[in-house]
């Protein structure tokens, strides 16, 4: 059972920035690809950013894309995401979720039987 652990959500002006963190309780995230989804009130869960288990391969959602960064450290303890740029439309709770190795659709929720408990990011205007 891989337990996951985000931090690093809050309150942040439009334009401002926040880094998320993941970590993966008692484990690294060797041969884990990790993907981060978000879900707004009244809205549907989306896809945000996804990082491939080599950490040769990253994807994102076109809403993010140039102002989002998905990342991990050099030990593979814990994965990032870096958002910059940030707009009243970024706000939801935040879910950091993994599956051990190749992930064939990262856009998919499902996918990734390994979830975390969600931080909340909230962007002013």
């Amino acid at each position: 059972q891989v337990q996951l652990v985000e931090s690093g959500g809050g309150l942040e002006q439009a334009g401002g920035s926040l880094r998320l963190s993941c970590a993966a309780s008692g484990r690294t995230f060797t041969y884990y690809s990790v993907g981060w989804f978000r879900q707004a009130p009244g809205k549907e869960r989306e896809f945000v950013a996804a990082l491939s288990w080599s950490g040769d391969s990253t994807y994102y959602a076109d809403s993010v894309k140039g102002r989002f960064t998905i990342s991990r450290d050099h030990a593979k303890t814990t994965v990032f995401l870096q958002m910059n740029s940030l707009k009243p439309e970024d706000t939801a709770v935040y879910y950091c979720t993994a599956q051990r190795l190749g992930v064939p659709r990262v856009t998919d929720w499902g996918q990734y039987p390994y979830r975390g408990q969600g931080t909340q990011v909230t962007v002013s205007s």
